[in-house]
């Protein structure tokens, strides 16, 4: 596989007040300079991988609720949630989101199943959408009307510092050192961006050093600066979540909805809202320039399954949402390619990645419920959905499940004889074990894993159901011991 390598900057911001060459100097992670906050790091971006939607099973729903309409009330509510059980996490969440049904809160599959329950009895199937304009094309109302829409829930993230204006001045005044963007999550007032963007903000105060500060301003009508705390961070996800109280007398934007990843192709429309060099509520569009990237981040770990698209995205990009054409999230954008210059100057070159909003999902409610990530791991990385869909194409037989492609050494897979994919001396790729279930709980695609797992305790043990090679005829049945949290497979 070739690789491709460059200079990665996370789309972070800038000092507001600086339009000048100066405001765009790299800042390295060890050397922190005062009138910037965009960091440079390095990845590998591997081959580009398109994959398919899936197919959704919808027909035995709506089968058993004909058949079961003079059942008793208890029967038909058993047989209903037999037939949804039988559907997979990825297909609860694409039925969920087809009847407009938010799901953000769910963490786990049982709470999928209850919200499409919920939307049956309710008889809730589609979103409302607007009536077309006659002076705009169909395609431009629909990213006009999205972007009216979801613009209101973008906000505009600063840290900033105390500091005298100058010596005479007797109150100090709040001075801005990093920008960034973010969204509204929820109606609880949290807020997500990028852990880069509020980084600086993290243990400030100390050693005589004045505290910073993050304020977020809402495109709400007040454009009020509001105080936020933070509630989680997760620096290897490049993630945090802050909460805000919104000022008296008003209310916070509803939320934007939320989609899925997993089921992304390469072309399709895709748009971005954020504050690119302090310009707020910037809307770019383009498309979905490939999938299943990898990206460093700020935690020194890759962030794996990232988006690549080609709307633009610049220094102050960071945390702002990547929408679909609907306006549900699909990324959070996070870093920009950067070609290296003599100027040192950073900015869009038409490619961009922002994080899986199925990773981002998962990451935001364990920081809200916990603080921190705390849902125990197998102690393996896969490979992404679309990789897997364009290794079956090329080899004509199907691979419906999940591609091992490393092993964590003295972790709970490696230990039960879980095999990694591997590049043999020739060159040649020996492909690793696919998961096919958990728990006799069909995996079909990495959320049906993850969610599987994530559903766990630490120190519980699961039974995996593996196709060693990838080979149909040699399927088994691997008994995993103990799962661990990922601290403690990091401290081992």
């Amino acid at each position: 596989m070739s690789v491709a390598r460059g200079t990665l900057l996370l789309a972070c911001a800038f000092v507001t007040h600086a339009f000048r060459a100066d405001a765009f100097a790299r800042i390295l992670p060890t050397a922190p300079q005062k009138h910037d906050s965009i960091l440079q790091v390095r990845a590998a971006v591997p081959n580009p991988h398109q994959g398919a939607s899936p197919v959704m099973r919808m027909s035995g729903v709506t089968e058993a609720s004909t058949r079961n309409a003079d059942r008793p009330r208890s029967a038909y509510r058993q047989k209903f949630d037999d037939d949804f059980s039988g559907l997979t996490t990825g297909e609860l969440k694409s039925l969920l989101m087809d009847r407009g049904v938010d799901y953000r809160d769910c963490l786990e599959k049982r709470d999928l199943i209850e919200k499409l329950k919920q939307s049956s009895l309710d008889g809730k199937q589609r979103g409302h959408r607007s009536e077309p304009s006659q002076s705009l094309h169909e395609n431009e109302l629909r990213t006009v009307n999205t972007f009216q829409r979801a613009a209101p829930s973008v906000a505009y993230i600063q840290v900033v510092v105390q500091a005298l204006e100058s010596p005479l001045s007797l109150r100090p005044t709040d001075v801005a050192q990093g920008a960034g963007s973010g969204f509204v999550w929820d109606d609880k007032g949290h807020v997500v961006t990028n852990f880069h963007v509020i980084m600086s903000a993290l243990g400030s105060g100390r050693f005589g050093r004045p505290g910073k500060k993050i304020k977020v301003t809402l495109n709400d009508g007040t454009n009020d600066a509001l105080d936020a705390e933070v509630v989680g961070v997760e620096p290897e996800k490049d993630l945090a979540v802050l909460r805000i109280i919104p000022s008296k007398g008003s209310q916070l934007p509803p939320p934007i909805a939320i989609g899925s990843s997993h089921d992304l192709s390469v072309g399709q429309s895709v748009m971005a809202i954020g504050n690119p060099f302090g310009l707020d509520h910037t809307l770019t569009t383009g498309v979905v320039s490939a999938l299943g990237r990898e990206v460093d981040g700020v935690g020194g770990r890759p962030i794996k399954g990232c988006i690549q698209t080609d709307a633009a995205i610049n220094p102050g990009n960071s945390g702002g949402p990547l929408l679909d054409s609907n306006g549900r999230l699909i990324g959070v954008n996070t870093a920009i390619f950067s070609l290296p210059t003599g100027g040192g100057g950073a900015g869009n070159i038409g490619i961009g990645f922002a994080i899986p909003v199925d990773t981002v999902r998962r990451v935001v409610n364990q920081l809200i419920m916990y603080g921190r990530v705390v849902r125990p791991t197998l102690g393996l990385n896969v490979a992404a959905d679309q990789q897997v869909k364009a290794l079956s194409a090329r080899l004509r037989a199907p691979l419906d499940g999940v591609l091992v492609m490393e092993v964590i050494p003295g972790g709970p897979a490696a230990q039960s004889g879980i095999q990694p994919t591997r590049r043999t001396a020739s060159g040649e790729l020996s492909l690793g074990d696919l998961i096919t279930s958990v728990n006799g709980a069909p995996v079909r695609q990495v959320e049906d894993l993850l969610s599987a797992i994530e559903e766990k305790q630490a120190g519980d043990s699961v039974e995996l159901r593996v196709w060693r090679n990838c080979d149909p005829n040699r399927q088994e049945r691997v008994l995993i011991r103990r799962l661990v949290l990922r601290e403690q497979l990091v401290a081992s």
